[in-house]
């Protein structure tokens, strides 16, 4: 795990982070729609991860996603866009993107750290395209299909449990949504990575306390988080979800024995709060009329001046 004290190299991690928020609200006006909230919300979590915290493979320059020529058979491999983390080795990390919803921030983030060639954003949501709007394995930076949500963390401690029967030293990174953590299936997978003592699993949630039907505590709460978390046998850190070297620092934490969980607190509008104007409903933005999307494009004018 690398450390970081350099005032430049925080700065350009934040500069990441602002990249990624600008190129999804370029995306959103573009498309008349897109998950801009997430954006908002995760920026710092995806850049951290990207530039500093996750050791991943170098690769030679940006990639361009391929086509999606065929589901896995005899005559074609099964291939994942884990390619666009670089080669995997022993000492190497895995990114799991739980919630696929999350795929056009990602997305964004590897263009913005030169792993992804700025023309495969053009490609999102296209027939035949890898860029899917919902990510799967095929997708880049993913490498397994998360499904409904919820299966994204078994996956993810099943292969970190792999890694440690394999006496492997590379970490298991998983990005999360709070909202995720409604679904039973998840306690299940913490409380079987806390019985195997699987210290290789890292698990980031974007608290941004927002879904798909509104804000979480209207729908079905799961406060206290760090204190259910805590009690299923994770190494628990809460911090501000937009503190670049607070994350970097938790990431660092001794945890012992015990999975790491990082509840990183958010701000879904941050950058944006023009956003608040659509509360409670923030989970995707599509343009109502012209006079809302010219909102939209005055803030990006005034951020390219």
């Amino acid at each position: 795990m690398k450390t970081i004290n350099e005032k430049s190299k925080l700065s350009l991690i934040k500069k990441t982070a602002d990249g990624i928020r600008k190129r999804v609200l370029e995306h959103t006006i573009t498309n008349n729609g897109g998950y801009l909230s997430q954006a908002c919300s995760s920026a710092e979590i995806f850049a951290s991860l990207y530039e500093e915290i996750m050791n991943l493979g170098s690769i030679e320059a940006p990639m361009m996603p391929e086509q999606f020529v065929s589901v896995p058979n005899k005559n074609f491999p099964f291939k994942t866009g884990a390619d666009f983390n670089g080669k995997k080795s022993e000492e190497t990390d895995r990114f799991i993107l739980s919630p696929a919803q999350y795929a056009l921030v990602l997305y964004a983030a590897l263009v913005e750290v030169g792993r992804m060639d700025n023309e495969g954003m053009l490609q999102f949501n296209k027939d035949g395209s890898t860029v899917e709007m919902i990510g799967a394995e095929h997708s880049p930076g993913m490498e397994v299909m998360t499904g409904s949500l919820g299966q994204g963390l078994s996956q993810a401690s099943g292969i970190a449990m792999a890694r440690k029967l394999k006496g492997e030293t590379g970490n298991v990174w998983v990005f999360m949504s709070d909202g995720e953590f409604q679904s039973g299936q998840n306690w299940e997978a913490i409380q079987a990575a806390s019985f195997h003592e699987l210290s290789n699993l890292k698990i980031i949630v974007d608290v941004n306390r927002q879904q798909c039907d509104g804000a979480i505590s209207s729908v079905m709460t799961i406060e206290p988080f760090d204190t259910r978390l805590s009690s299923f046998g994770a190494h628990v850190v809460s911090l501000n979800g937009h503190d670049i070297q607070g994350i970097i620092d938790a990431a660092n934490v001794d945890t012992g024995n015990k999975p790491l969980v990082i509840l990183a607190n958010t701000n879904p509008s941050e950058g944006f709060e023009l956003l608040n104007k659509r509360a409670p409903k923030l989970h995707y933005v599509r343009f109502t009329s012209a006079e809302e999307k010219s909102m939209y494009e005055k803030v990006l004018a005034d951020i390219n001046k």
